[in-house]
């Protein structure tokens, strides 16, 4: 009678976990059975970093989506916007506008110059071991932020599923999720990334989709009764009663930014890492390589763009519908806290299977999402630093497919031991960091790179330099990491800097840096490789012709 009763409380708080983890094990086994067929016609670097290039437009936005819609998307959006209502569906906004800095400034060229990685265009027409040892350091900080944000999902998402409540357990859900990530990319490369990301992002804007239009029926009415309901949601909560803000302050803006002047100035922050952050995020702009003409990169864009577009649209309705439906204080409550409101929606409006279907496709969006990064952190090291910088272009395909196999190791356990460390932080806001750094170490290059016809070697250095080691250290000494009780080491606090976000500071002063470091250095005098580099950006003439020089 009590192991009756207690199932059954299980059931109606987080699903039942043995259908669910029933349902993963099916997920991973189809997936890894499309990763091993793909895996097979993985011979060469080229295959193995850029799926031969081989995609079309439509399939590289559908995969561009795939490795976009990241756990932050699904999880950490709908957790702060059940929460805090105007203030989460800002991220949003942000990670959607993005796109059109990328499609702008940043997709065509990029895919007209570079061949594997960002450090192909970096180095184009500037020395090639400083630039590419640097744009490797960076594509590795922001691989492995973003890898934290995504084991971070990963746990509180499995958590929930099994209603684990213990540390150690979801310490150990991190690192299984870390495993079976290293496991999909050594095995199928980035043409098996590429198949699990367009099979996810279909999955994913569909299941969404579905939630979208249930919820509607659930509340029995527009988005009007959607908001009364999500408002009379916060009104009846503790939370509510702890924090002493006004229900209706969900509506608007300031609720999780506004109270202060610092808050403010760290939403301004936050929103200039969003929208500048995907144009420099290593692992979206690999993909642009994975098709064979700039055409079909900006078709890929354009495909991403809509299907992008249309889901944080959809994450609005999800977010105010965990509010209404869930409430905030169960969703606080549950393990992996803001993170878990997206599936005890889906529990709360088609029950444990439902749940169970969601959560698998979040699931596989965080393996998708963490095995392109893992592809591009492995190029760095293996294309990047050993073979251009250590072997002097000399070495073997092979051997570099065997050195980046081995990062993809290295990078994947640090990546779960930081991982377990941020289980508890909103993985929209993890995701953001990522930004942050990318938007520091990597557009200020890029868009000198091939905007700016005095562009040097040492302005090149000293702008990646400055703003990766800039963004790194107010985040060590921000509040993310220490000083508050939501932060990852929550019982110091070392903080000094008050901003959760460094990108207000970090992004101006690489790009300052780059401009002094061009202004103080030397030429290159390489400007007949300017004059390609124009060329090849502009028109995608000699796109086939080898990079290295």
């Amino acid at each position: 009678m009590n192991s009756t009763i207690l199932l059954a409380q299980s059931e109606s708080n987080t699903g039942n976990p043995i259908l669910n983890i029933s349902v993963f094990v099916v997920f991973i086994v189809v997936t890894m059975t499309v990763v091993l067929r793909a895996g097979k016609s993985t011979k060469e670097a080229s295959d193995f970093y850029t799926g031969g290039a081989s995609f079309s437009g439509t399939q590289n936005g559908l995969a561009i989506a795939g490795d976009y819609l990241s756990a932050a998307s699904f999880l950490g959006i709908v957790g702060a916007i059940a929460l805090n209502g105007y203030d989460g569906f800002l991220y949003s906004i942000g990670f959607f506008v993005a796109w059109l800095v990328a499609l702008l400034l940043v997709a065509e060229p990029l895919r007209n110059v570079g061949r594997f990685t960002m450090a192909d265009v970096l180095s184009f027409r500037l020395r090639q071991k400083p630039v590419r040892v640097a744009a490797a350091f960076g594509t590795l900080f922001v691989s492995l932020f973003y890898l934290i944000a995504q084991m971070a999902g990963a746990g509180s998402l499995v958590s929930v599923l099994l209603d684990i409540h213990e540390f150690r357990w979801q310490a150990l859900v991190v690192g299984l999720v870390g495993l079976v990530m290293i496991a999909y990319v050594l095995l199928g490369g980035m043409k098996g990334t590429t198949y699990v990301q367009m099979i996810k992002a279909v999955l994913l804007v569909g299941g969404v989709l579905i939630m979208t239009i249930w919820t509607f029926v659930a509340v029995k009415g527009g988005i009007t009764t959607l908001l009364d309901d999500a408002v009379a949601a916060h009104a009846v909560s503790q939370r509510a009663a702890t924090l002493g803000y006004d229900p209706t302050a969900i509506l608007e803006p300031g609720l999780q930014y506004g109270a202060t002047r610092t808050k403010q100035i760290d939403f301004i922050s936050l929103g200039i890492a969003l929208v500048l952050g995907t144009a420099g995020l290593p692992h979206v702009l690999m993909r642009f390589y994975t098709v064979p003409t700039a055409r079909e990169a900006r078709k890929s864009v354009t495909w991403a763009i809509i299907l992008i577009g249309s889901f944080y649209l959809m994450t609005l309705v999800l977010g105010y519908g965990a509010a209404a439906l869930v409430g905030p204080d169960r969703i606080m409550a549950a393990p992996g806290a803001q993170n878990a409101a997206a599936p005890l929606l889906a529990l709360e409006l088609g029950g444990s299977i439902f749940m169970a279907l969601i959560s698998a496709v979040a699931f596989a969006t965080v393996l998708a999402v963490v095995a392109g990064l893992a592809i591009t952190a492995s190029a760095a090291v293996g294309h990047d630093i050993y073979d251009a910088v250590l072997r002097d272009g000399k070495s073997t395909e092979a051997e570099q497919v065997k050195v980046s196999r081995i990062t993809i190791v290295v990078i994947g356990i640090v990546a779960i031991v930081f991982g377990i460390l941020a289980m508890q932080q909103n993985v929209a806001f993890l995701v953001a960091l990522a930004f942050a750094i990318a938007a520091s170490a990597n557009l200020p290059c890029i868009l000198y790179s091939l905007y700016w016809r005095k562009f040097n070697t040492t302005g090149a250095v000293a702008a990646i330099y400055t703003g990766l080691i800039s963004a790194l250290v107010l985040i060590f000494f921000s509040p993310a990491v220490s000083g508050t009780a939501t932060s990852m080491v929550p019982n110091a606090d070392w903080a000094f800097f008050p901003l959760a976000n460094p990108g207000i500071v970090s992004i101006p002063a690489a790009f300052i840096a780059g401009w002094i470091g061009t202004m103080l250095g030397k030429p290159d005098n390489m400007e007949d490789l300017q004059a390609e580099m124009e060329v090849r950006s502009l028109t995608g003439v000699g796109v086939e012709a080898a990079v290295d020089h």
